[in-house]
């Protein structure tokens, strides 16, 4: 090793020993071998004067070195010096982020090429484009646990909402906060009514919470009230001791003012109108006697007393409260375009659909009945066997086999054609439909469901008889329903 000190400043040179100038050893490989022989020779002064004294370098680094002299007598000196160039050439490229990559070896540091300080270069940082899909997978993962935490508790609390607000005492109140009341309704209390039916009215006009709110309350504290017969006038979203009062209060009652819903007989009217008017029954009855009087073209008001709320002067008599119904009941046909010979007849049919079916089926039940009377087939309805034999409000669907046999008028299972008159007193949308029947094909419906009203409309007897048993099976599940 050479004695001069080098121009290169290397901070282990007491434990190397003095490394050969970069410098002198750049200008030897500069110069190019004339002959294989030249740079063989060329090739072991390089070595003698670059390989380090085995008393001076560690036993560690010694066993680092990769070649022995005479591996290097067979390297061409050339390629040897173009493969360490392009080592320093790598060693000096930039990472990206202003550091050089920490390529340097053994061979670079003996040759005097690098500096024992490469050796502890830090290794480059991860790059941006890593840490940002680093960031979006733990992002997606804290998103998804939170998901499904979130997702089990609605589950479970759309599951065991009841048990969790009676465990926790969340319960939902059944009745309104005072401040609440709005608008304006009306509700009919027919004698005898009690707090469990009256409580059912309020909530089906809006006026209550629940169904339970009046009469639960009546429970709670105890309250004794009776309740007079009569229309009261009533606001939107009431809680129950503001109802008990309104209906404490005279002025709240409609004075002669009568409430009368559809499907009612003539019978059935005329005692409606006595207690909600407070006007004795037999005079009803009695102008009621003579249909006549009144333009109606049959010996019965039956299908003419029409179902709606009305407000009569204090000094009314029975025949005015009588003539105003079938005044309306006319108004009604004509609105729906009824000549006034037809009249009797559309009535009849609009009374049956009214007691056969519900509103959103009225006019495929105008259709079967049509259908049936154009193939001349009987028209078996139940609702006209029971008015014939008196048992129209027995509180069943079902006809029985005396009612279906029996032979009068309305019996539709034993004539032919429609029954000698109303049954019932129609409304609006009845007579409507009996003017205007669906399109389509039905001969046959069955209500196969009496709590939803669901009803199925068939073509053929085979289909009519599966829904007959769809109808049996449904009375079976649920008895005491009406069947």
């Amino acid at each position: 090793m050479p004695d001069t000190p080098s121009g290169f400043d290397d901070p282990f040179a007491d434990l190397y020993g003095k490394l050969p100038d970069p410098n002198r050893r750049s200008t030897a490989r500069d110069a190019t071998p004339k002959s294989r022989r030249e740079a063989r020779a060329a090739q072991r002064r390089q070595n003698d004067t670059t390989a380090p004294r085995e008393d001076t370098v560690p036993a560690r680094v010694r066993e680092s070195v990769p070649a022995s002299d005479a591996e290097r007598e067979s390297e061409p000196a050339p390629v040897a010096a173009r493969e360490r160039e392009s080592v320093g050439a790598a060693a000096g490229r930039s990472t990206g982020h202003g550091r050089s990559a920490p390529s340097a070896t053994l061979d670079d540091l003996f040759s005097g090429e690098r500096s024992t300080s490469d050796l502890g270069a830090p290794p480059p940082r991860p790059s941006r484009k890593r840490r940002r899909t680093a960031g979006w997978i733990a992002l997606a993962i804290v998103l998804a646990l939170v998901g499904g935490v979130a997702a089990g508790g609605l589950w479970v609390w759309n599951t065991y909402e009841d048990g969790i607000r009676s465990f926790m005492g969340w319960e939902e109140p059944n009745d309104y906060e005072p401040g609440l009341a709005h608008g304006e309704t009306t509700i009919t209390i027919a004698s005898g009514d009690t707090g469990g039916p009256v409580s059912q009215k309020l909530f089906d006009a809006g006026v209550t919470k629940t169904p339970e709110a009046l009469y639960d309350y009546m429970i709670e504290n105890s309250v004794t009230f009776t309740f007079q017969p009569g229309v009261y006038r009533l606001q939107l979203q009431m809680n129950a001791a503001a109802v008990l009062d309104t209906l404490a209060d005279p002025a709240s009652r409609m004075e002669n003012t009568a409430q009368l819903r559809e499907g009612l007989t003539a019978e059935q009217t005329l005692t409606a109108l006595s207690e909600q008017l407070e006007m004795p029954l037999e005079e009803l009855q009695a102008a009621a006697a003579d249909p006549s009087a009144f333009g109606v073209p049959s010996d019965s008001l039956e299908g003419w007393l029409f179902p709606a709320t009305y407000t009569f002067d204090p000094a009314a008599t029975a025949s005015d409260v009588i003539a105003r119904l079938v005044a309306r009941t006319v108004e009604s046909l004509d609105q729906a375009g009824v000549p006034e010979a037809d009249r009797q007849r559309v009535l009849t049919i609009a009374s049956i659909v009214e007691r056969e079916g519900r509103p959103n089926d009225f006019a495929k039940v105008s259709r079967v009945i049509q259908n049936r009377l154009d193939q001349g087939m009987k028209l078996q309805m139940d609702s006209t066997a029971q008015y014939g034999y008196g048992e129209l409000h027995a509180g069943s669907a079902s006809t029985s086999d005396e009612a279906q046999f029996d032979d009068n008028p309305w019996n539709t299972y034993v004539i032919d054609g429609l029954p000698a008159g109303p049954i019932a007193n129609p409304g609006d949308a009845a007579i409507d439909a009996a003017m205007h029947p669906a399109d389509g094909p039905w001969l046959f419906f069955v209500t196969v469901n009496l709590d939803t009203g669901e009803t199925l409309f068939t073509t053929t007897a085979d289909e009519h008889e599966a829904a007959r048993q769809q109808w049996i099976s449904w009375c079976k599940d649920n008895p005491g329903k009406g069947c």
